[in-house]
């Protein structure tokens, strides 16, 4: 059997007398989505600092297929974990910059390649996006969803191996979610790179998720499907139900309302002991 592609070990860190994570044990399978959940104030942002490499652990271990991260030489680091990238919550695209130079921006501040060649990469990953219209355009000119597209062709510019998404839809509402963990889903599968979600945005994330890590009091609780996460025993279930009648309030289309009741069912019959036939309002049009 493979290694994992990312493995922690036992990881804690802490930041003065505050422990953020505590004996932090994952797994993280190559080619999968892989989605990190938990509340606002869990460390999912600490975990993913530790993910790229920008937080070192107190104790224990990280390892990268197998080797443990100090051990890798600067030259592996260069052809194997150093493609990582990075597609920021808020899209950080450079608003002095065009769409095609805030894409290019990655290949020309940490490679050596030619003029034609940056332009033959960025050219493909804008076809691949549809922004060829949007080129030469300002981020302030693109509406919401051709930025995040932007982003995403900045993102996988370098031909990344790994791809780390920071709450790709928070503050979105529920169709542009949609839309843009399809995308995400879409691009991943055409690419087939490594995706690591953070995110609180709980059920929007299972459908595009091979697995789920369910990060609460500091350290990882779960890992699994998200089918198997409908049959976990646990304190961290009041947390989601908590989430999916946030959610549930936001749903009006029929359809999506019905699909979310069967999705979460057992999760409602389990932390209520009860026979539940549908979350309230399942058949409600509106």
């Amino acid at each position: 059997m493979n290694a994992p592609l990312i493995e922690f070990q036992d990881v804690t860190k802490s930041f003065g007398t505050k422990t953020v994570l505590d004996r932090v044990n994952l797994q993280i399978n190559a080619g999968e989505v892989t989605t990190i959940i938990g509340l606002s104030g869990s460390g999912k942002s600490v975990l993913l600092k530790h993910i790229i490499g920008l937080l070192k652990p107190d104790s224990g271990r990280i390892l990268f297929q197998g080797q443990p991260l100090e051990e890798i030489t600067t030259g592996e680091r260069k052809t194997g974990l150093a493609r990582i990238s990075y597609m920021f919550q808020d899209n950080a695209l450079f608003d002095s910059l065009s769409v095609y130079d805030n894409i290019a921006l990655p290949l020309r501040e940490t490679t050596n390649l030619s003029r034609s060649e940056i332009s033959r990469r960025v050219r493909a990953r804008v076809e691949q996006m549809e922004l060829a219209d949007a080129v030469n355009k300002y981020p302030s000119e693109l509406s919401g969803g051709m930025q995040k597209r932007a982003a995403l062709a900045r993102a996988l510019v370098t031909d990344p191996r790994i791809v780390l998404f920071d709450e790709p839809t928070s503050g979105q509402d529920p169709i542009r979610k949609n839309a843009i963990l399809g995308m995400i889903a879409q691009y991943q599968r055409q690419i087939g790179f490594t995706a690591i979600l953070v995110s609180h945005e709980i059920p929007d994330v299972y459908f595009i998720s091979n697995r789920i890590l369910a990060l609460y009091d500091r350290s990882v609780v779960f890992q699994g499907t998200p089918a198997e996460l409908e049959d976990f025993d646990h304190p961290f279930l009041d947390d989601i139900i908590r989430s999916l009648e946030e959610l549930r309030r936001e749903l009006t289309d029929p359809y999506a309302r019905s699909r979310f009741a069967m999705a979460h069912r057992e999760l409602e019959k389990r932390r209520t002991g009860q026979d539940a036939r549908g979350l309230p309002g399942e058949n409600q049009h509106g």
